[in-house]
């Protein structure tokens, strides 16, 4: 999705289905595909380290460093809400169960334009509030 705006104070809730033969999903929002302020990146057959979430930003289409932690909540087959709020300075994404996976807005990107989900993942509603 292109021309929305997410800007500091924002909310982005995301409801869908992860697949029940899911590698993983991602969520990017920055201003344009070559140009993300985060990735967020669930993935169920890592082969580092298992199940795990990798966030990262990208500048001018190069990648930054991954920033890596366990997965203790999304599990395939599962319907989930997923709430990532943009502060400015960071992005806290909500999971289920309480866990929470924070990264910093490394660009210092103050209006977020596009939107892109896709992979394993059946995406059945979104809200900016």
């Amino acid at each position: 999705m292109k021309n929305m705006e997410l800007k500091a104070g924002d909310k982005l809730k995301i409801k869908g289905m992860v697949l029940d033969d899911a590698d993983g999903f991602q969520i990017d929002l920055g201003c344009d595909k070559e140009d993300l302020a985060l990735h967020f990146n669930p993935r169920f057959n890592d082969d580092l380290d298992g199940t795990v979430f990798v966030c990262n930003s990208k500048t001018a289409g190069c990648w930054g460093d991954e920033k890596r932690e366990l997965n203790l909540t999304l599990q395939k087959g599962a319907e989930v809400k997923i709430v990532v709020t943009f502060s400015g300075h960071m992005f806290e994404v909500e999971l289920p169960d309480e866990q929470e996976v924070h990264f910093p807005n490394r660009e210092d990107m103050d209006l977020l334009n596009y939107l892109r989900i896709r992979g394993d993942f059946k995406l059945t509603s979104f809200k900016i509030c």
